[in-house]
């Protein structure tokens, strides 16, 4: 993990905190590779972080953390412990899946609180021997600090439950014990969910009363979050982890409230969906926060302090929110952006610099989505001669469909990002892009190209078999959205309900246009961690599942629903989401440009619903090889 924060530090970073760091790995464990602080072996290991860092004039820190009652039966063994014997949503989850009765979480009795007390406390102190000044206690998601300080969780009749200062008190203890054993010169950041939203939790009338407690028993500073992680089968995770349909610096209001009532008389810290340095000054120049907590944005580009600074925010790669990075969690995967290929590759490449090739070549890149243009900037890095081919009219492929609807403004950022990439490249004669240009083997093999990428995406699925389906009245989502949008009807219906077909439906329906039906014929999923079904919801749209496309008509479409019978949709438009195939035939013809050896083929055209991530990392280790 050094070499991974190392980019952070190296960008401009002032501080860098390693997440979910447990007090004890035997008894709190919820991800597969956590940090365990429990023994003094840590330490070492520890300080090669903290040298780091100092390298680089920041701070080291970790997220220190106990999950109570989330951490899984099979993690360590035994019963999690809690506040209360109350298990968690996704241990209801689990126990339902598996044909079992939840576990129960052991309630701490007084032995145990204090036990927990000297291992939060004992944590922060091998952090300090390491050389950190700082710890973050995780006080906030509904993890164990918040298990006792939340009415949700926090069910007890003792001196532990009740009251909010009852409530409190064991994070009182953790505080107190931490700052006896670390001294004053040791920071205590607290992370705290402003509001768990979750309607008995706690509240932001009474979290202001808790912070209260808290500065006046020894936190310095609090990072404020929101929402809790598993409860309600993720339904507050949102608040916290935002996707890219959310608006931008999501839980500012918070701080902004908050430094209100301390009449500023408080040092925060504002997280959550805070995109770019230009958000980040405008809060902190308006008082809102002390300081600006960024992960994704940061994973997408790691030198944005430093690009910011020397007035390059234009070639800051913008964050798209798309949770690619997260999703590799619970792999347990290398954690990689998805438009961001060298943050999966750090040990490799530690000084975030591609190494020049030792031979120059003539490459041709066949595609100018994003996939063909990461390979098109990691060949120029290279050194290589490099050439793209665009059969259509304008770069960057799927992402200007993607970007299409209103609510995409973190996709539009990223078009942005690529076409003005693209076009310094050109205009610095580092690279020609030959846009209207469908790229065949006999013009490829005129040119004579030492090496060849095959990016040219996937083609949409229109199955010619169902009657009706080339009717004038059918379109591909996608091209509805950018070329054809106007030539769409004020009645639609959708058929297809992965990410095109349901963010098709929600553009149109948000456009004024009637959204008479989105059907797919997948079984509903048991969850999806998209925000879109939530937005369709809202919208008054709802996606009629094992329900198959049987005949486009002129007024609409007939439709077999799960119990076997026909049925009429009515609509204007007929917009086709089913999905995508590869051009196998031009795959296959543009293969044999370039010795075998040295062709490659990446993205859609390699594997269809690979995603961006693995279109645009797969192009980035394709050109490495070049």
């Amino acid at each position: 993990f050094v070499d991974w924060f190392r980019m952070f530090a190296r960008g401009g970073a002032s501080i860098l905190y390693v997440g979910n760091s447990s007090i004890d790995i035997t008894e709190c464990k919820d991800e597969e590779c956590q940090l365990d602080l429990n023994k003094d072996r840590c330490i070492l290991p520890l300080s090669w972080y903290t040298e780091m860092a100092l390298e680089f004039d920041c701070h080291a820190s970790l997220e220190v953390n106990h999950n109570g009652k989330d951490t899984t039966f099979e993690a360590v063994g035994h019963l999690p412990f809690s506040s209360s014997p109350i298990p968690g949503d996704s241990e209801k989850m689990r126990a339902a899946m598996e044909g079992r009765e939840p576990y129960i979480p052991i309630e701490m009795d007084q032995k145990k609180i204090d036990e927990t007390v000297m291992k939060y406390a004992m944590a922060c102190k091998r952090m300090q021997r390491s050389g950190m000044d700082i710890a973050l206690l995780h006080g906030g998601h509904g993890n164990l600090l918040a298990q006792f300080t939340s009415p949700h969780y926090n069910k007890r009749t003792d001196k532990y439950g009740g009251s909010l200062e009852n409530r409190a008190r064991f994070a009182i203890e953790v505080v107190e014990k931490t700052r006896e054993l670390c001294g004053e010169n040791f920071v205590i950041d607290y992370r705290i969910s402003a509001d768990e939203i979750i309607e008995d939790g706690m509240h932001f009338d009474e979290t202001l009363k808790l912070m209260k407690i808290l500065k006046e028993h020894g936190v310095d500073m609090f990072n404020v979050s929101a929402g809790l992680h598993s409860e309600g089968l993720m339904k507050y995770m949102r608040y916290w982890l935002q996707g890219p349909t959310m608006a931008r610096g999501y839980n500012v209001h918070w701080t902004e409230k908050i430094k209100d009532y301390f009449q500023g008389d408080i040092m925060l810290t504002a997280v959550g969906s805070i995109m770019n340095v230009d958000l980040a000054e405008e809060y902190l120049s308006k008082g809102f926060c002390d300081f600006i907590a960024m992960c994704r944005p940061l994973m997408a580009d790691p030198d944005m302090p430093k690009k910011a600074a020397a007035n390059k925010s234009e070639d800051i790669r913008p964050c798209l929110r798309c949770n690619a990075c997260a999703g590799r969690l619970g792999g347990p995967k290398v954690i990689n952006c998805a438009i961001n290929p060298i943050s999966g590759l750090t040990s490799y490449l530690r000084d975030g610099e591609v190494p020049i090739a030792k031979e120059k070549k003539k490459v041709a890149v066949v595609g100018a989505g994003p996939a063909g243009l990461t390979a098109m900037h990691t060949l120029i890095e290279r050194g290589h001669d490099v050439t793209v081919y665009e059969k259509s009219d304008r770069i960057a492929g799927c992402v200007n469909g993607a970007a299409a609807p209103p609510s995409k403004i973190d996709m539009k950022d990223y078009l942005k990002w690529l076409t003005l990439q693209a076009q310094k490249a050109v205009k610095a004669g580092k690279a020609k892009i030959l846009l209207n240009t469908e790229a065949r083997k006999e013009m490829l093999d005129l040119e004579g190209y030492d090496a060849v990428i095959i990016a040219i995406g996937a083609v949409p699925l229109i199955p010619k078999s169902i009657p009706g389906i080339t009717k004038p009245n059918v379109m591909w989502a996608a091209d509805a959205e950018t070329k054809y949008r106007s030539k769409v009807g004020k009645r639609v219906v959708v058929v297809g309900a992965g990410d095109i077909g349901m963010e098709a439906a929600h553009d149109f329906a948000e456009d004024g246009r009637e959204i008479t039906g989105l059907i797919d014929m997948m079984q509903k999923p048991m969850f999806l961690r998209s925000e879109m079904p939530a937005l369709l919801k809202e919208a008054g749209i709802e996606v009629q599942y094992e329900t198959s496309l049987v005949e486009v008509t002129d007024n609409g479409i007939i439709a077999k629903g799960p119990d076997g019978k026909t049925f009429e949709i009515e609509a204007d438009t007929v917009l086709l989401a089913m999905g995508m195939c590869i051009n196998y035939d031009l795959v296959e013809e543009l293969r044999h440009c370039a010795p075998e050896t040295e062709c490659y083929i990446v993205g859609d055209a390699k594997k269809v619903g690979g995603d961006l991530s693995a279109a645009v990392n797969g192009a980035f280790q394709a050109a490495l090889h070049i």
